[in-house]
């Protein structure tokens, strides 16, 4: 009799991942990558199944995700940055395509994307999101990856 219910584990060992990281906003996406490297040791996995890939900024995100999962080499992609509101509705307009253009590359490879992008009002608000007062995004993103990429292997499986 079949499990009632399936989950992913907290087990990144034998998984492999991509973290694609924007240099824009690089005090807040370096400790993000910090974060998301932190989390995958503490799960097991091996650092050879890491590959980072810089890209300049969050609108670039996507088509380099699509690229990462065209290949099949990973088994969950991590995109991180940060998008901080200015004066003008740029951020608006960045911060919704980069997350529908990832949420529409998971659906068309089924492999997973984690969304480790900061959306944030102020500074100080990407600083606690980044490490400080609220936790690290990119290490609860790279927990994420690391749970969906375990899950999908499972249902691949046959559950």
């Amino acid at each position: 009799m079949p499990e009632p219910v399936i989950e992913g584990q907290l087990h990144a060992a034998g998984l492999s991942f991509a973290i694609v990281v924007s240099r824009f906003n690089s005090v807040i996406t370096e400790r993000l990558l910090a974060g998301a490297l932190d989390a995958l040791n503490r799960t097991g996995c091996d650092p050879e199944a890491i590959r980072i890939v810089r890209v300049p900024g969050s609108w670039e995100l996507p088509v380099v995700a699509r690229e990462l999962a065209l290949t099949k080499r990973y088994d969950a992609i991590i995109c991180l940055s940060a998008v901080i509101r200015g004066d003008t509705p740029h951020y608006e307009y960045i911060a919704s395509e980069a997350a529908k253009g990832l949420a529409q590359v998971a659906m068309d490879s089924g492999i997973p994307v984690s969304f480790g992008v900061l959306t944030c009002d102020t500074l100080e608000q990407a600083i606690d999101r980044a490490g400080a007062k609220s936790g690290n995004k990119g290490f609860d993103a790279a927990l994420t990856a690391v749970e969906m990429g375990n899950l999908m292997r499972r249902l691949r499986a046959g559950g």
